[in-house]
């Protein structure tokens, strides 16, 4: 078999996508992923060929620290043009990298193009969500998106017309400029661009005791459980040293949103006004965020799955990946969402007892101090290792077995 992954997006919405690909290479198949350049030369490292496609995420990341995201929204005639581009650009890039693949596997709530290029190359499409927020259903509403401009918020509570005014939003930037190339390539007209994209079989892989899909079975969700990509990296030797010097310290990491030298400072404040230590990750943030002191240490990417089971609690952003990590690894937890599918996992790690979701603001130090005070307390450390007890590790491996099934049988 011959499977191409694709995804636009960070750094979480292309490593459950690589831990896939290994997965399959390990079971004898080559894969393919189609990422942004960002990730070309860590995928490459792993022996897995890449097309990349679009620009550099890394660019757009760096630009926007926490407190500025808002205010650097695109006018309506810049957003549509970026979405007529990204439509262009998949179509060409996802075209030619599918060549000689037997089915394509599309990630993250972007892929616009894949199925069309699946359906005229007559080969099984999967689309894999991350969340389950992602996925329509009446049990919850979409993710949150800030309103298009010009556009006043919808003020209802009412799941499935929230539901339907994404729907709209979809079809709205994309419906045009997908239906023009579905018409060069001899296909029918979409009038429904996200229920396309997602089909009526989608796979959710999340872990499925910390993100549950809400319905039955029988409304068509597959959830296979979290890809997580084997990490057996050791940790630097700077950062064993600091782990043994004390007690288990506080992690403060925001992945791939830019911080600010004042957050990181507020970070520090914090671990120290509660007596502890702190290791503050640099993410996608070019400068030390903290100076490296006897209590404290900076440090760039590092295996997660080592170093949060000896940490005493983790502060992050609340994407899915590191959420997942860090509940595997029992740890309490303070999810500070800013966007999207990380509201979702701040309101499960606070509904699970796992930790608390910090508003959706730039953390102070008075913030982070009471989020802590709470995190620290042992009934909630407890409570996390249950749960980590109770969660699965073989999500990737299901489904790299029924990415196998899907061919097999339509070849059989």
């Amino acid at each position: 078999m011959r499977a191409l992954l694709s995804t636009i997006g960070s750094r979480g919405d292309v490593q459950p996508l690589v831990a896939l690909a290994v997965q399959l290479k390990a079971l004898g198949h080559e894969v393919r992923l189609c990422v942004p350049p960002d990730f070309v030369e860590w995928i490459e490292s792993l022996g897995i060929a890449v097309v990349p496609i679009g620009p550099d995420v890394r660019k757009f990341a760096a630009a926007k620290p926490m407190a500025a995201q808002s205010q650097m929204r695109p006018t309506a005639e810049q957003r549509q043009q970026m979405a007529d581009a990204t439509v262009v650009t998949q179509f060409e890039t996802i075209t030619a990298a599918a060549e000689g693949c037997d089915i394509i596997v599309a990630a993250t709530a972007l892929q616009i193009a894949a199925r069309s290029i699946a359906e005229k190359k007559g080969i099984p499409y999967v689309f894999a969500a991350y969340t389950p927020t992602v996925l329509p259903s009446p049990h919850h509403p979409p993710p949150a998106l800030p309103p298009l401009p010009g556009q006043a918020p919808l003020a209802t509570n009412d799941n499935r017309a929230l539901w339907a005014a994404d729907t709209a939003r979809f079809n709205d930037l994309f419906r045009s400029a997908l239906n023009a190339h579905r018409m060069t390539l001899g296909l029918p007209m979409v009038t429904d661009v996200r229920a396309h994209m997602f089909t009526d079989r989608p796979w959710l892989a999340a872990d499925p005791t910390l993100g549950p899909w809400p319905g039955s079975s029988d409304e068509g969700v597959f959830q296979t459980g979290a890809w997580i990509l084997p990490d057996e990296r050791p940790l630097a030797g700077e950062l064993q040293t600091f782990l043994a010097a004390g007690a288990p310290p506080i992690y403060f990491g925001f992945g791939s949103t830019a911080a600010t030298p004042a957050a990181g400072q507020a970070m520090l404040r914090a671990a120290r006004a509660l007596g502890c230590r702190a290791i503050v990750s640099r993410g996608w943030f070019d400068a030390d965020l903290i100076e490296s002191e006897p209590d404290c240490i900076s440090i760039g990417d590092a295996n997660l799955h080592a170093l949060f089971p000896r940490a005493a609690a983790v502060v992050h952003h609340g994407g899915a990946g590191t959420t997942t990590a860090a509940a595997l690894a029992g740890a309490p937890q303070v999810v500070v969402s800013h966007h999207y599918d990380q509201h979702y996992w701040a309101k499960r790690v606070q509904q699970l007892g796992l930790g608390v979701a910090h508003a959706a603001d730039v953390p102070t130090t008075e913030s982070l101090i009471a989020a802590l005070t709470r995190v620290l307390q042992p009934d909630v450390a407890a409570r996390a290792r249950s749960v980590s007890r109770e969660m699965c590790g073989d999500g990737v491996q299901i489904a790299a077995q029924r990415l196998i099934s899907c061919v097999h049988d339509r070849t059989r």
